[in-house]
């Protein structure tokens, strides 16, 4: 695979209360716009004139478009020149989408001992939801397709999804790992990091 960098979108207050957004839009706040200008000049730092070898793609939801738009504005490059695709997207938490796990236990007790049991292959309840195995193989496809170098702006699920794929970690140590916003993941020459 080509040199690839991985940035989740910056946070958002739901990121802040512990709620589940999934496909829901809720827009970044100032710490996240902030943490979006991090990773932003992170990349000016590293990548300085190569920046505009690369290709951009975004998560179409509005949290990482805005996070994609504000990195390529501190590279110096045209801030809406990126495409998006909807494989990007986050999962589907169905109905439980907009509530913390606190909320969540109050009206389905099973159905978080069961996410416990089975974080990567759980399937929350409601129309669309999805698990993160389902996540995986929905992006798949994408991260196959990279035939040049990449930058990308999703959301934590997606980056699960990538280490699952390309690193062997388990599925279920891939679930539950922190996706921090104000770093990326790069892959590059068989090596994997967080920077």
């Amino acid at each position: 695979m080509p040199e690839l960098y991985i940035s989740r979108h910056g946070q958002t207050d739901w990121n802040a209360e512990g709620r589940l957004q999934g496909q829901v839009e809720v827009p970044l706040n100032r710490l996240g716009e902030a943490q979006a200008r991090r990773n932003g000049r992170y990349l000016l730092n590293v990548l300085k004139t190569r920046a505009s070898e690369f290709r951009f793609v975004a998560s179409p939801l509005g949290r990482a478009s805005h996070t994609m738009r504000i990195i390529r504005y501190e590279l110096g490059l045209d801030p809406d020149g990126f495409e998006t695709d909807a494989r990007l997207m986050e999962l589907d938490f169905g109905g439980w989408g907009g509530s913390t796990m606190t909320e969540i236990a109050t009206f389905d007790a099973e159905g978080i001992r069961r996410r416990k049991a089975d974080k990567w292959g759980f399937v929350p309840p409601g129309d669309g939801a999805e698990s993160y195995a389902m996540l995986a193989e929905r992006v798949r496809p994408l991260f196959q397709a990279i035939d040049r170098p990449t930058v990308i702006v999703a959301h934590g699920g997606i980056a699960r999804s990538f280490l699952a794929l390309y690193t062997g970690l388990d599925g279920q140590e891939a679930a539950r790992i922190g996706i921090p916003h104000d770093r990326l993941l790069h892959a590059a020459r068989s090596r994997i990091e967080w920077v």
